[in-house]
């Protein structure tokens, strides 16, 4: 059981790594495509990756299609059209950094919603993991700057991306709640289908797809691709597998890492870090091993009275 739990750890960790590398990829990508365009292109090099890799290692089996349609279609619609879709509209009138904030909250949100559905409150070492780590994505991404009004500028854009979130805790939540009988790989292949589908329609109907596809310059595809494959079709696959396996209260907490890796990639990139960005890093690890029991508090204390 504790290998499983630390290969659902791994999993999770990777999916969250290609989700923080999606950021100065998709920015790059907008600058050269609408959103809802871009998030089509996206999720058609997924959805055809997901369904070659379904067909290979489990086949496609309808019956699991016919038992949770319904399940698929609102759950696509809500995780991957709602929340993608809410990210790149919110984001057009809220800043970066709001937004990350506010994205951070998800692991919050996926607790509570766990917590009601199963009418038990999460252990209070977890909400004080999630609150740790939650202060230090905050301090990340304001580079220690806490004053309220330089951070907030638009409670539009904001509440936009908050439904996202909050659209993402339920996917999150729902997966393991609501769908029956169908493996990790299932469930991400035809959420993502019908996301796709609902994404399609909607730039269909606010853009011109077909004209700003063909303008789009070879670097702008070729990174949609890789937003496509590995930020898309991988990280849903491993991140329901980690839902799987350990829960999703469990999983939600580790979503904390998205602007933690995006930061490490734009560091990777040659933009390094402030000292006070550095310390936020520390302390969201901090917290998630805390609230994921990775870190004894009794242990941790008997450390400090010994010395």
């Amino acid at each position: 059981m504790r290998k499983t739990s630390q290969f659902a750890v791994m999993l999770t960790l990777i999916a969250t790594f290609f989700w923080g590398s999606n950021f100065p990829v998709t920015k790059f990508v907008l600058a050269n495509l609408p959103p809802w365009t871009a998030s089509v292109e996206r999720f058609f090099f997924a959805v055809i990756c997901i369904f070659i890799f379904l067909a290979w290692k489990e086949g496609i089996h309808t019956k699991v299609l016919k038992q949770n349609w319904r399940e698929f279609i609102v759950l696509g619609a809500i995780g991957v059209a709602g929340f993608n879709g809410a990210f790149f509209v919110g984001l057009q009138s809220a800043s970066p950094i709001t937004a990350a904030l506010i994205v951070a909250t998800t692991p919050i949100s996926a607790n509570i919603l766990e917590s009601i559905i199963y009418r038990q409150l999460p252990r209070l070492i977890r909400i004080i993991g999630m609150v740790i780590s939650l202060l230090g994505v905050a301090l990340v991404m304001t580079n220690g700057q806490w004053i309220l009004g330089d951070i907030i500028q638009s409670a539009t854009g904001d509440m936009i991306i908050f439904l996202g979130s909050l659209g993402w805790a339920t996917y999150t939540v729902g997966i393991r709640v609501f769908v029956k009988n169908a493996t990790p790989l299932e469930t991400t292949s035809w959420t993502m289908l019908f996301g796709a589908i609902i994404l399609a329609f909607i730039a269909i109907f606010v853009e011109s797809p077909l004209h700003a596809l063909s303008s789009g310059t070879f670097e702008s595809h070729l990174a949609c691709i890789y937003i496509g494959i590995g930020g898309s079709a991988i990280a849903y696959l491993f991140w329901n597998m980690g839902v799987a396996i350990r829960g999703a209260g469990k999983t939600a907490i580790f979503f904390n890492f998205v602007p933690i890796f995006a930061l490490l990639v734009q560091m990777i990139m040659g933009d390094i870090p402030s000292l006070a960005q550095m310390v936020g890093i520390v302390v969201t690890i901090a917290g998630v091993f805390l609230g994921q029991g990775m870190i004894s508090v009794d242990r941790l204390f008997k450390g400090i009275l010994r010395r």
